[in-house]
């Protein structure tokens, strides 16, 4: 953030600021950016440039004060005393501060903060010459156009103001008649008014596209004016080519603030930009939405944002400027404050859903299959061939290592694109049911025949033929890894290559196979196979990557299976959200500061 323009009353200062502007007017300059700053300088031993702290604001104004208005710190702080302090708030928005000069005792009052506040403040304002002109209906209009032009070129705009006023005038009576220090709020002379440019971060406005496109709808709720707001807005994207005025796209805090509930809830899904927003409007807004049934994911870095934060589903505070109550109160902090960095958190947040997904297909598939297989085999033949060594190796390699192959593939293009899941929409969906049922009944039709045609087809022994049976079942779990990999694509070998963790773990599954089928005979209660039941198993095996093929054309629908055995309506509690789980859910509304 840097300070792109100053204008001195009516007049814009470009350069030269030394010979252009009065001494005097030069001097109260100095005062209200060095006194009334909670930021400061520091000056190296080397000569270097100096180093500046403070919030982004102070920073850019203490730089274009020491750097193109020769502002010297240390011997401003040693020409005044401060006498009191009031600092910035969100409310008021500005800030304060009453002085003593040491070598004539006049005291000096400066302000500063939104440009327009500080100007309804104000009834003169000083030229570049010294001079102090009166601020009538005409000249307040002309400067408040100045203004808006500024916020219009998406400049944060701060005005300085400055009074000498004397003792009497800084002293107060309370109730308790005690007399106390204030800093006095009119008749105010308007010092100058600069506009700071706060660009947008390369990538943001691509971010900001891809969040759309994932049916994430963003808001923007900030303290700037409303013509730098929706300036801003529309550079980064939030506000469409399609905006005009009568939209109720863009309004400010208090406009939303005097809204009945009835008129909050009907217009807050056409809110973009809320502009002099309040901690409280942020709050308001978070409230609305989740009660509209939105998932609503916060940004914040302010210990004002500490509300909200903790309000919304999702906080998501900012590592670098953060405050340390933002942080705490957040559930994810963003460690490059970059909003780039959001989209990745909501890519990931599906990824890791997905994958959940995935291996919930995968094992319960392996789990009813193994089920009904033992359960027929057990009640027909009076004895199951699956043995517990069998099912605990199986639940081993299947639990572990099939959990470790589909939980690390890495997120993909398509998952931005694909639409949000709602709140109340169940984990396993029907497309998971639609797959994991066929895989299901192909295992359980071919384990079936071998178990009471496998010895007369093969002419094999018994001990061979449940070899076959454990054997062909693993198999098959192996082949279905790869059909877990895609839900609803037909292709299960797109982007195989890339994850190579899953192309050992499923080298790894068939070694161990191999080595309990055939070295751990005692152990597996297994015969060694032939290199044509090794085929056979393989062939058996296979069959289910055309079977998956053909069953992802059968088209499903978008209602819940299980909601088809209900009566009523199914509650909006029945699925706790989870940080993951509310990253990637439906209407996800996302406010950024």
């Amino acid at each position: 953030m840097k300070v792109t323009q100053f204008w001195l009353g009516q007049e814009s200062i470009k350069e030269d600021h030394s010979n252009i502007i009065d001494h005097t007017v030069l001097e109260l300059f100095y005062q209200g950016v060095g006194l009334n700053t909670t930021g400061s300088v520091c000056k190296p031993v080397s000569g270097s440039l100096p180093e500046f702290s403070g919030s982004p604001t102070e920073k850019a104004i203490l730089s274009w004060a020491v750097l193109g208005l020769d502002l010297d710190m240390e011997k401003l702080k040693q020409k005044y005393s401060i006498l009191h302090v009031e600092t910035f708030n969100s409310e008021k928005k500005r800030s304060g501060v009453s002085v003593r000069r040491k070598t004539d005792e006049t005291l000096h009052v400066h302000w500063k903060g939104a440009a327009e506040i500080i100007v309804a403040m104000c009834s003169d304002y000083y030229e570049s010459n010294g001079g102090i002109r009166s601020m009538d209906e005409d000249q307040r209009s002309r400067i408040e156009t100045i203004i808006q032009s500024m916020a219009a070129s998406s400049l944060r705009c701060i005005a300085f103001a400055h009074k000498q006023v004397s003792q009497k005038e800084m002293e107060c009576v309370d109730d308790s008649e005690k007399t106390h220090q204030r800093i006095k709020e009119d008749g105010l002379t308007l010092l100058g008014i600069v506009g700071l440019k706060d660009p947008c971060r390369p990538g943001v406005k691509k971010a900001v596209e891809a969040c759309k496109s994932a049916g994430v709808d963003i808001k923007m709720i900030t303290g700037d004016n409303i013509f730098t707001a929706k300036a801003i807005a529309a550079e980064c994207g939030i506000l469409g080519a399609d905006y005009n005025e009568e939209s109720g796209q863009a309004i400010e805090g208090i406009e939303f603030r005097n809204y009945t509930p009835e008129e909050r809830m009907e217009k807050i899904g056409k809110i973009k930009v809320m502009a002099r927003s309040s901690p409280f409007d942020k709050l308001l807004m978070v409230q609305c939405l989740k009660q509209k049934g939105d998932v609503v994911a916060v940004t914040g870095d302010g210990t004002n944002d500490a509300l909200a934060l903790k309000e919304a589903d999702i906080g998501l505070s900012m590592g670098i400027q953060g405050t340390e109550v933002a942080k705490e109160s957040s559930d994810i902090v963003i460690l490059d404050d970059n909003f780039s960095s959001v989209a990745t958190v909501l890519r990931w947040g599906r990824c890791v859903y997905n994958n959940i997904q995935k291996f919930i297909q995968f094992q319960l598939t392996v789990n009813v299959a193994a089920l009904v297989i033992n359960f027929i085999a057990a009640v027909s033949a009076g004895e199951v061939p699956l043995t517990a060594v069998q099912l605990l190796w199986v639940n081993l390699i299947m639990d572990t290592l099939g959990a470790l192959a589909l939980a690390t593939d890495r997120p993909t293009k398509e998952l931005m694109k694909k639409p949000p899941v709602g709140r109340t929409e169940p984990l396993i969906t029907n497309v998971m049911w639609r797959n994991l049922l066929a895989q299901a009944v192909y295992q359980i039709a071919i384990l079936l025949i071998l178990q009471f045609r496998g010895e007369s087809m093969f002419n094999v022994p018994k001990r061979v033929k449940d070899t076959l049976i454990f054997n062909t079942f693993v198999l098959c779990q192996v082949f279905n890894e790869f059909n877990a990999r895609k839900l609803e694509k037909q292709n299960v070998f797109q982007g195989i290559l890339q994850n190579r963790l899953f192309l050992g773990i499923v080298g790894i599954t068939i070694i161990l196979q191999v080595v309990m089928v055939e070295f751990l005979k005692n152990f597996a209660d297994t015969e060694r196979l032939k290199l044509w039941q090794w085929g056979l198993c393989i062939l058996f095996a296979a069959f289910s990557w055309p079977i998956a093929w053909v069953v992802k054309l059968i088209p499903v629908s978008d209602k819940p299976f299980f909601s088809y055995l209900k009566r009523s309506k199914p509650s909006s509690q029945l699925y706790k959200s989870s940080t993951t789980r509310n990253l990637q859910s439906a209407g996800m509304e996302l406010e950024v500061q």
